[in-house]
């Protein structure tokens, strides 16, 4: 599959996404579903950072709240408590490095791109605090834009869809409007497994992804270790490496750009065997 050439601008760095990229996923609250650090232990973190970016990530997301299904809102002192430091570190230690925050706080948003952070993750597209568009649109720094209908913590019970990709390809369009009159240039777009959504309506999802192509965005996709694999395996979020990988390549057949993932190595090795494939 031929990738249409697309570029954004993270603070002068460009990243060329017509190559897949990997965004390595830090995850500084204890809440999460799957394998957290502590902001306050900096080797710790810089260890866990170095590796990710040795092993082939080209973007470090860094998140102080979880954000997964049922999960409560924490206030935003203790967000930014867990990543301020952290942050701070992480753009001492490695200055070329594109760093991510994952937050749909407008306040977390800028005191993370006073530290230097090249681009925000907004999991809610900005309706949970629309004071982060006015903060990404006066730093004109990249913003992932993700579907999503509900905070946390309620978001399962707003399933209901006459026809899901229909929707979400509206909800996009508008919002993508909205963010290009704000003057936002560079706009990333995120269906948001696992977000507003079942699991069987995931797969379908999945199965049709090279639908929101025809937006002519960048496409980053989270599947990584979810809920989808591992209560339909009935296991633990231990054991779904391999099938992540699997949907990863099925995600990168239908457009993907970026990967957000937990483990780096593995999806670069997954990017690498797919450009083979796709060569041929």
């Amino acid at each position: 599959m031929e990738r249409r050439v697309t570029t954004i601008n993270c603070r002068g760095k460009l990243l060329d996404l017509g190559i897949p990229r990997v965004m390595a996923i830090v995850n500084l609250s204890p809440e999460s579903f799957y394998h957290s650090l502590d902001g306050a232990k900096d080797k710790e973190l810089l260890n866990f950072v170095g590796k990710a970016l040795e092993d082939g990530a080209d973007i470090i997301d860094v998140g102080g709240m979880s954000t997964r299904p049922g999960s409560v809102e924490i206030s935003v002192e203790m967000e930014w408590e867990r990543i301020g430091k952290g942050l701070k570190a992480i753009r001492s230690e490695f200055l070329e490095a594109i760093l991510s925050v994952d937050t749909y706080r407008g306040e977390i948003a800028s005191r993370s791109l006073d530290l230097g952070v090249d681009l925000i993750n907004d999991i809610s597209g900005g309706a949970f605090d629309p004071n982060i568009i006015e903060v990404v649109a006066g730093q004109q720094v990249p913003y992932v834009l993700m579907h999503n209908l509900a905070k946390s913590e309620v978001m399962q019970n707003y399933t209901d869809y006459e026809d899901m990709l229909e929707e979400m390809f509206r909800y996009f369009v508008e919002k993508i409007h909205l963010l290009e009159e704000k003057g936002i240039k560079d706009i990333v777009i995120d269906p948001g497994f696992g977000f507003s959504k079942t699991i069987d309506q995931n797969y379908l999802l999945l199965k049709n992804l090279s639908v929101f192509e025809q937006l002519e965005r960048p496409l980053l996709v989270g599947l990584s270790r979810k809920s989808m694999l591992y209560k339909r395996l009935g296991t633990t979020p231990e054991e779904t490496l391999c099938m992540t990988a699997a949907l990863n390549f099925k995600a990168l057949e239908s457009g993907a750009n970026i990967l957000r993932v937990h483990d780096a190595r593995e999806a670069r090795q997954c990017i690498q065997i797919f450009e083979s494939y796709s060569r041929v």
